[in-house]
């Protein structure tokens, strides 16, 4: 199938949160997963708040927030023109199009152009090559960084927040060391989440929260684990379902 604002690009029609958002995103290539779930439950937001996610794709994680957090406005910024044309239609199909703006940009050429509560993303994951299997070629564009590097997307969002902003970001749990670096010329008051894909293995993810200037000391959480058995655990299944929220606070 194939949808009116890019009827070049072959696309699915998805659900999340048990069915409460529609998604129609690319057939090939990026694919929203588990992660833009879990960033969109680790996000809370006060009446009248406005967050933008950088690289927002077709829009997975910013239509599971904009669907919880009802009191919020949104901006998806994102540089393909294919997949901004798909977050755009997302909104406007879940009926969130007053809410949620998207802008087809590059979040480097932003400068101080935007102005917003708190920034998300889940930025590409395999910009180190030599570290993990290289995603196939079709999907390299969504997974590699290629001319933005990590440390850009975080000095990205710190001009784009307010004073007292939030970022919050889901990231390999092997570039936290990369990730704290990042953060610590603006940011404080970190809090982390490790996620586990069961509890007798290594994490795989790390959820991590920031503020502008802040202060407090690192906060490191108990972990989500995200396998029991042969399904989800009770947490994490809630959490997809949109039943549940991930707690960000100590």
């Amino acid at each position: 199938m194939t949808s009116g604002a890019t009827p070049d690009v072959p696309t699915t029609l998805d659900r999340l949160l048990d069915g409460r958002v529609v998604l129609r995103q690319g057939k090939d290539g990026y694919r929203a997963g588990m992660d833009a779930g879990l960033l969109a439950a680790a996000l809370d937001a006060r009446e009248g708040e406005t967050l933008a996610e950088f690289g927002c794709g077709a829009g997975a994680a910013l239509m599971c927030a904009a669907w919880r957090l009802t009191g919020a406005s949104f901006v998806g910024v994102e540089r393909d023109p294919e997949a901004a044309a798909l977050a755009a239609e997302n909104a406007a199909a879940n009926g969130m199009g007053a809410r949620v703006q998207t802008q087809n940009a590059d979040i480097m050429q932003l400068g101080t152009s935007l102005k917003v509560d708190q920034v998300f993303f889940n930025p590409p994951f395999f910009d180190d090559p030599k570290a993990l299997r290289a995603p196939k070629d079709e999907k390299r564009a969504a997974w590699l960084t290629g001319d933005v590097p990590f440390a850009d997307w975080v000095r990205c969002a710190a001009r784009a927040l307010k004073a007292k902003g939030r970022l919050t970001l889901i990231h390999r749990s092997d570039r936290l060391a990369d990730i704290l670096n990042a953060l610590e010329r603006s940011f404080g008051s970190v809090v982390i989440k490790p996620v586990y894909p069961r509890a007798d293995e290594p994490a795989k993810r790390v959820i991590v929260q920031a503020t502008i200037g802040g202060k407090a000391p690192l906060v490191l959480l108990a972990p989500l684990f995200l396998h029991e058995g042969e399904g989800h655990s009770p947490e994490a299944d809630a959490i997809l379902r949109g039943q549940a929220v991930l707690e960000m606070q100590s």
